[in-house]
């Protein structure tokens, strides 16, 4: 760790620690204050992190729009293709109509995921706004083909960095999810009809040949999502095995909010003699979740070994019902 930004983060935790001690009570432990500045250090390199894949999503997004898809009034799927489409038929900035397009998705989100995520998307959205508003980008082809493959893979591809750095810059993922939770259908069934109105509606208002090369731009950036984040349709199961169970148990049941399975196991090396009890823990999440959970792991077990493995959907539970705190 740098040596300023230690010094920084320790003058913030003994704060901390001052402000929560009662008036005569003995000072805290200086590992408390070393607990604490570590628990910032965590989370000051996730959110670098996460903050990093965002902004690059953003400026790919940006150049997939205005580099491809906006001079040659092409339109996608999603919120973005509701935002081209109505550029398209009135003339406004994209720039403002990304704003109010995702607005009712992203207060959604609120209720849906948790406000972390909401805020974080909204700032994702507006910085959105602004580089297509603001960034000149070359166009770089005239050719149809091209620009339906390259422009959803460039936008495909911001998306997917964005939801990376846990925010979404397209909230029809929002909507579905909501949709999903209220009415018993997955995810992807909810995203595939909400582009069959949008590009229905494009080849009624615009034309048929720009409704088919839509239908090509979202699924060169659904795929490019995919590939970049194995896809928002999808729930991740992680199991976690570390010495610090307990602990981590009780930051997913008591500030997550979040279920869990325990198992009792026994570890297995070398030989029998290393043999020894432990207790596995088993989540279900979204992945846009998925940082989060990193993040309050890291905290307590920087060793923790954790799996991560696809659930297409799943039936019963509570994830469903509940937003991640």
């Amino acid at each position: 760790m740098n040596p300023f930004i230690t010094k920084i983060l320790l003058k913030i935790a003994q704060k901390r620690v001052d402000e929560k001690l009662a008036p005569g009570k003995a000072p805290n432990s200086q590992n408390q204050v070393a607990l604490i500045a570590n628990n910032l250090y965590v989370e000051l390199m996730h959110a670098i992190k996460e903050y990093a894949f965002i902004i690059i999503g953003v400026f790919s997004a940006g150049f997939g729009l205005k580099g491809f898809l906006l001079p040659n009034k092409f339109i996608d799927g999603g919120a973005t293709g509701i935002s081209l489409l109505i550029q398209n038929l009135s003339g406004m900035s994209l720039g403002i109509l990304l704003l109010l397009v995702n607005l009712p998705f992203i207060l959604l989100a609120t209720k849906t995921i948790g406000k972390k995520f909401a805020i974080k998307s909204i700032i994702s959205i507006m910085f959105l706004a602004l580089v297509v508003h603001f960034v000149e980008y070359p166009v770089i082809t005239e050719d149809k083909l091209l620009i339906a493959i390259f422009g959803g893979f460039f936008l495909g591809l911001g998306i997917g960095l964005a939801m990376r750095g846990g925010s979404v810059i397209d909230g029809t993922e929002v909507l579905a999810i909501f949709l999903s939770r209220k009415l018993s259908i997955t995810i992807g069934d909810v995203l595939l009809l909400i582009n069959i109105i949008i590009f229905s509606f494009g080849a009624y208002v615009l034309s048929i040949e720009i409704a088919l090369y839509a239908i090509l731009t979202y699924l060169a950036a659904a795929k490019t999502v995919d590939f970049v984040v194995d896809g928002v349709e999808e729930y991740i199961g992680v199991t976690i095995i570390s010495e610090f169970h307990e602990d981590i148990r009780k930051v997913l049941t008591e500030k997550l909010e979040r279920a869990c399975t325990i198992y009792p196991a026994k570890g297995g090396y070398k030989n029998e003699t290393a043999h020894y009890d432990k207790s596995v823990i088993f989540i279900i999440i979204t992945r846009l979740e998925l940082p989060r959970l990193h993040t309050e792991i890291e905290k307590i077990d920087k060793n923790a070994f954790t799996i991560m493995t696809v659930v297409k959907d799943l039936k019963g539970g509570m994830i469903k019902k509940k937003s991640f705190k």
